[in-house]
């Protein structure tokens, strides 16, 4: 991102991004339990920046790990070991999933235990792996995955017993490596995951046009 501060405090429309994406959780059901997973060297920022936008959302706070998975797991074991149900693993830096991808996302969950939400890929694709050239593939054999990806719970605990793996890009590949099929449904196009100073005029667009 290029600045001084990490990508999830940064504001837009007048208020931190991190923000805004718990917002949206609580808008889909305000009795929700959210797990906020941050660096221990981030969370007096963070508590700094809730006092300052006055911020009064509920949450847990877990302390983020050295890489996605431990960080993941970290939020996970707060959870009650006996408790049933669903968790949904979202990216904080994605403030616009709509309520709508929630509620698909949670209620595919309930019967299907591993769900998550894939877009159409729009861009030609170019596979480089096995030619310094490269080749072409076939973009409708693709898709692109957001978050939050929704798993019974018990099924995400024992996924995440595992011992960590380069193969984990996300939590779809920790529980399919347990032989969990993942079901896929609908996400949104506003549902961008801010990563660089483009996204943020962006977001900043989608704000307005949701306003």
């Amino acid at each position: 991102m290029g600045a001084d501060i990490p990508k999830q405090f940064l504001p837009i429309g007048g208020m931190p991004v991190l923000m805004h994406t718990i917002s949206r959780f609580h808008t889909y059901d305000k009795d929700l339990k959210v797990i906020l997973v941050l660096p221990k060297e981030q969370q007096a920022y963070w508590l700094e920046l809730c006092e300052q936008y006055h911020f009064n959302e509920e949450y847990l706070l877990a302390d983020g790990g050295a890489s996605r998975f431990q960080s993941c797991k970290n939020g996970i074991s707060m959870i009650p070991t006996d408790a049933i149900g669903l968790v949904a693993i979202h990216d904080g830096v994605r403030p616009f999933v709509s309520c709508e991808t929630i509620v698909r996302c949670f209620d595919t969950a309930e019967t299907a235990k591993a769900v998550i939400p894939v877009l159409p890929v729009t861009d030609t694709l170019r596979f480089i792996a096995d030619s310094p050239s490269g080749r072409n593939v076939q973009r409708s054999d693709y898709r692109t995955v957001q978050t939050p990806q929704v798993f019974d719970i018990q099924l995400i605990k024992k996924a995440y017993e595992q011992e960590e793996s380069a193969d984990f890009t996300d939590d779809a590949s920790v529980v399919e490596l347990l032989g969990q099929a993942v079901t896929m449904v609908e996400g949104n196009r506003e549902n961008i995951k801010i990563t660089n100073p483009f996204d943020l005029k962006v977001a900043e667009v989608l704000l307005i046009q949701n306003s």
